[in-house]
């Protein structure tokens, strides 16, 4: 990014430096290093972020985290992505986290649950032109879990701007894992309809979103250390969480017609997950009208994949990777042959 940064030695999970500080972690590590640093995004809000830089990178990776949580939640998977090739840029959404909470660098502006998709939508546009300005020559992905999940498959389904035609076809595929479409087991019609309507008064008033964290994996010290994170609260503005449970709606009922043929598609959703409808996410699948889709089902998989033990958060980031790495080739060996033909 166009920014000048102070790199500084830290701890993996300590928290963000001054504004416009970047960090690395300490490289006796297993993963490579990331560094860390607050960044202006499409309406001036400072952003905490995150890269991880791959030693040798072979694509890109623009990563959107869920609601109620933050960048710091996926570490080792984001560290694992850099050392085979894969180079991670991700942030806090606006919000959310840092972004949101740290007090000391925070744009004035920014407040826990101060959201909305036109906004969210607005973000990762900009991150997707900021990125590919950074790495022109290297394939750009976008994937994104639960809440950011929805908002990696409503990115390419716009009627209309944000996004611009021209930013999708920057895209090389599209990764959603355990994407918010529909909720697994649904808020009250009644509450929905009442929330509906404040938001339209009281956009940015913040209502209780728990989520037992017992449902997020089935590991414990995993759970555990959520309930503890001093960077998340379980609770939504009305604005937000009203655009998060209709915009997913949508997507399933209507929106899925717009998804771009060419675009390749792949989500990841444990069977067995209590926070977002697996059924919702192998219909939406099944509808969309894209030439190149995978559907990723882990059996007996809670909603986050990237915490279950005894082996499934590395085979859950190891498919994540290895499809990646798939339409890396797939693109060089297109690339080879037109080279090919052109020379003829």
């Amino acid at each position: 990014m166009d920014m000048t940064t102070t790199t500084t030695t830290r701890s993996p999970d300590a928290s963000a430096s001054a504004s416009a500080t970047a960090t690395s972690a300490p490289s006796t590590s297993t993963p490579p290093p990331f560094t860390e640093a607050w960044l202006p995004g499409y309406d001036g809000l400072q952003f905490y972020t995150r890269t991880y830089h791959a030693p040798s990178p072979r694509a890109v990776l623009l990563f959107v985290h869920g609601f109620a949580e933050h960048t710091g939640r996926y570490e080792w998977a984001h560290g694992v992505y850099a050392s085979r090739g894969i180079t991670v840029f991700t942030y806090d959404q606006r919000g959310f986290g840092r972004t949101a909470l740290d007090s000391k660098h925070k744009s004035k502006s920014s407040s826990y649950g101060k959201t909305g998709w036109p906004d969210q939508l607005s973000d990762i546009e900009w991150w997707v032109k900021k990125l590919k300005s950074e790495y022109p020559s290297l394939p750009l992905f976008l994937m994104g879990h639960s809440m950011g999940g929805g908002l990696a498959l409503a990115f390419p389904t716009r009627p209309t701007p944000p996004p611009a035609l021209e930013t999708l076809a920057l895209l090389s595929g599209v990764i959603a894992s355990s994407p918010l479409l529909l909720q697994t087991n649904p808020a009250s019609k009644i509450l929905r309809y009442v929330g509906g309507k404040a938001s339209l008064l009281l956009p940015n008033f913040l209502f209780d979103a728990p989520v037992p964290v017992e449902d997020l994996s089935h590991d414990a010290a995993a759970n555990e250390a959520n309930a503890k994170d001093p960077w998340i609260i379980q609770k939504g503005s009305l604005r937000g969480l009203r655009d998060m449970l209709s915009g997913g709606e949508q997507l399933l009922w209507n929106d899925y017609k717009r998804w771009p043929r060419s675009l390749p598609l792949c989500i990841v959703h444990g069977t067995a997950d209590r926070v977002t409808s697996f059924a919702a996410a192998e219909e939406f699948l099944n509808k969309v009208d894209a030439a190149d889709k995978e559907l990723k089902p882990f059996p007996d998989g809670f909603h986050e994949l990237v915490h279950e033990p005894d082996g499934v958060k590395e085979r859950f980031v190891d498919e994540c990777i290895s499809w990646i790495l798939k339409h890396v080739d797939a693109s060089t060996r297109g690339e080879e042959a037109l080279e090919g033909v052109s020379k003829l």
